[in-house]
């Protein structure tokens, strides 16, 4: 699979859950797990939190091995950039900003991800803005 591929899953599956947020683990070039916002009355169940969640479930981790990416419509809030953080995602590819979830009005703390990353020492590669339009048009479904 290429990258778009796996960012494609991940708007694939927010659509057919009727969500505006996906999220996909990978390892390698395989998809470990995926995830839109699931509507169960549980703040902590963000797109990436319950993807990061299953990942480490089906691997039977509590850390992932180096080199797992997390592929997601949006830049993570504060929670799911540290969920990632924790767990030892080494790489976040995401489409729209958290400002682009701000103008939509999605409720988040507004501190971005590069802020984030700094703070914990600059160990996630971060590549933004990837599919952006795709991701995008969730939002305004």
């Amino acid at each position: 699979m290429k990258k778009e591929d796996f960012m494609r899953l991940a708007i694939r599956d927010a659509k057919e859950n009727k969500h505006h947020f996906g999220a996909v683990v990978v390892k390698g070039n395989k998809v470990i797990a995926k995830a839109g916002k699931r509507p169960i009355g549980d703040a902590r169940y963000h797109a990436e939190t319950t993807a990061l969640l299953k990942a480490t479930k089906k691997l039977g981790v509590k850390r992932f091995p180096k080199g797992c990416m997390l592929y997601t419509t949006c830049e993570p809030c504060v929670m799911c950039f540290y969920m990632a953080w924790i767990t030892g995602i080494s790489k976040i590819v995401y489409g729209a900003t958290l400002q682009d979830a701000l103008k939509f009005g999605f409720q988040e703390i507004d501190i971005n991800i590069d802020e984030l990353n700094r703070k914990g020492g600059n160990r996630v590669k971060l590549r933004k803005g990837f599919l952006r339009d795709e991701c995008l048009a969730l939002f305004k479904r």
